[in-house]
């Protein structure tokens, strides 16, 4: 089956006109530590907020996870692709600013745009022969990849490829051969430029030295003027320097202008076929918009080879050209984690593919099986695998909502954080620090942690985290994941105690997947009275272990170990008589 080149084509976004993405919500991403991984992983700003904005898209649709998973087994797996794909990304200028190409209409582009433009295609000729020589010599097994190879094949095989290098190349070699342009200034009385006119277009920059330089010297002395304005064809250059009052006169301005506003070499008409022309500046202008008009000028004195510019780029600047490009960003969010986890892995950290659960599984009511799951950002910190803690947890419809309790410091939104970016990372294709994780995706997660103290001002604490858990609730659907740190604990026991346990019992009525840590335990010790209603999935009481004045940090299905942990809760607000004493 012959493969289109003209139809888009992506290793991140397969199934393009199916799949419906939710993006995170800011808070959500601080919350699940999402900024501090991309950081992390990014070199650069540019790469930081290209992470963060693919992770932060998350879609239901179980066919991308595996299809991204498959692709970043590939990349992990190969080294050299990784190495020679980041040598590209080094080498191409549009490439490392990860800009795409547009295609533009070449009929409104002026000259330096036009040579722009031409850098542009030049580098995707490159990219398109590199990408070729890299996916060509790769052990591939994914199809997102292999696909891929037939795809740059097909661009790279095309007749339509081959006689775009040929132009380009031709092009750019007459552009590069060209050194210097002379142009005639036409001034006024008062020595303002009325017109300006090409004269020719050389090969060889002007120079100013020895003999030329003393006889351009004489020219320019006071009141010796060159009669008339027929070109004798003398080469001889005067280098525009500043007048004896420190500022620049206009063919000083010009000359400065035109350096600074131009690309390197122009395509111009040969001066020698052509009849000098002249271009008029706009009265009462003077010298002050001189570079601006200087592009419309060009243009006009130049039309016939502006418009031989603009139809070889029109031809190329098609489909095609922009798809590659946007491919380079994709490759990047991959190498990133791949290099991260390779060297994770290398420091005895687990980490393993993420697998979409059966429909069996499903149908049993399981949406997540974990083991061995510890949370991301301690992999970051920590340079030792024997310091992280190790738990199992699994969603099922006995265990859609955990009423997580424990002691302060205890490990509660270390884990209730964990379990978060175990679905981000699995949902975007990259192993995840587990033994084994399987797992339903979720459409959107949803997180309600404490709020900074100005965002409280107006509504005050207890009246802030209604409002906004009423929000995410709204939002939220059977495939969300909701997780609660502490929620309703700003207020009197008796009112948070009453407004959790209403909330609990809605969240129930959704079957939203939820982890809800809390210091009040009498939430957890009626998990059987919350379940009384009709919902079809239960509550159950999840507690962080406590071996006497030692944290385990290793959670368990269980009933609360008291009924308050007021020595930590003390502790965590600095009551205790010590702290208080100090």
């Amino acid at each position: 089956m012959a493969v289109d080149i003209n139809k888009p084509i992506s290793i991140l976004y397969p199934y393009s006109d199916e799949a419906q993405y939710t993006q995170l919500s800011n808070l959500a991403c601080h919350d699940l530590a999402l900024d501090t991984l991309c950081n992390t992983l990014a070199q650069g700003p540019k790469e930081d907020v290209l992470i963060m904005g693919i992770l932060s898209k998350l879609t239901t649709d179980r066919r991308v996870a595996e299809y991204r998973q498959k692709v970043f087994v590939d990349i992990l797996n190969l080294p050299d692709l990784r190495k020679k794909m980041m040598e590209l990304l080094d080498k191409i200028s549009y490439i490392k600013d990860f800009k795409t190409m547009k295609r533009g209409s070449s009929e409104r582009m002026g000259l330096w745009d036009l040579l722009h433009k031409l850098d542009e295609i030049s580098d995707y000729i490159k990219c398109v022969e590199a990408m070729q020589e890299c996916l060509g010599s790769a052990d591939l097994k994914s199809q997102g990849l292999i696909d891929l190879r037939e795809y740059i094949n097909a661009v790279y095989t095309d007749s339509f490829f081959a006689e775009m290098k040929s132009d380009i190349e031709k092009v750019k070699a007459e552009a590069s051969s060209v050194k210097s342009v002379t142009v005639g200034i036409n001034v006024n009385e008062r020595f303002e430029a009325t017109s300006l006119g090409l004269i020719s277009i050389n090969d060889t920059s002007f120079k100013k030295s020895g003999i030329v330089s003393n006889f351009a010297d004489a020219l320019k002395a006071k009141n010796k003027l060159h009669e008339g304005t027929d070109w004798d064809g003398d080469m001889h250059y005067t280098p525009a320097e500043a007048d004896d009052e420190g500022g620049l006169g206009i063919v000083d301005r010009f000359a400065d202008m035109y350096t600074r506003g131009t690309a390197t070499g122009v395509i111009m008409r040969n001066a020698a076929n052509a009849n000098p022309t002249t271009a008029a500046v706009p009265k009462n202008d003077g010298v002050e918009n001189t570079t601006f008009y200087l592009g419309k000028i060009v243009n006009k004195l130049l039309d016939t080879l502006v418009k031989k510019l603009r139809d070889t780029l029109g031809k190329y600047v098609n489909v095609a050209v922009m798809n590659i490009s946007k491919l380079i960003p994709e490759f990047v969010f991959y190498i990133r984690f791949a290099e991260f986890i390779e060297a994770n892995l290398k420091k005895g950290m687990p980490f393993c593919e993420a697998a979409v659960l059966s429909d069996e599984d499903l149908a049993k009511g399981l949406t997540m099986r974990a083991k061995g799951l510890y949370n991301l950002k301690l992999a970051i910190s920590s340079n030792h695998s024997e310091e992280i803690v190790y738990n199992d947890l699994d969603f099922d419809a006995d265990h859609t909502v955990y009423i997580l309790t424990g002691a302060n410091r205890g490990g509660k939104t270390t884990i209730t954080q964990a379990v978060g970016l175990l679905f981000v990372l699995a949902q975007g294709g990259i192993y995840v620090p587990a033994g084994s994780f399987e797992f339903k995706p979720v459409d959107n997660i949803l997180t309600h942690f404490p709020a900074d103290e100005d965002k409280t001002m107006d509504l005050g604490r207890l009246g802030e985290e209604c409002v906004r858990f009423k929000e995410l609730y709204t939002e939220a659907t059977e495939d969300s994941l909701m997780l609660l740190n502490e929620t309703f604990s700003t207020t009197s026991f008796e009112e948070g105690y009453y407004i959790a346990k209403d909330s609990v019992r809605a969240i129930l009525k959704k079957g939203i997947r939820t982890i809800y840590n809390t210091h009040m335990h009498k939430l957890a010790y009626d998990v059987d009275a919350l379940n009384e209603g009709d919902a079809k999935v239960k509550a159950s009481s999840l507690i962080v272990k406590n071996e006497g004045a030692k944290r385990s940090f290793k959670v368990e299905v269980a009933p609360p170990e008291g009924m308050s942990f007021a020595k930590d809760i003390a502790e965590k607000y600095g009551v205790t008589y010590e702290m208080l004493t100090e």
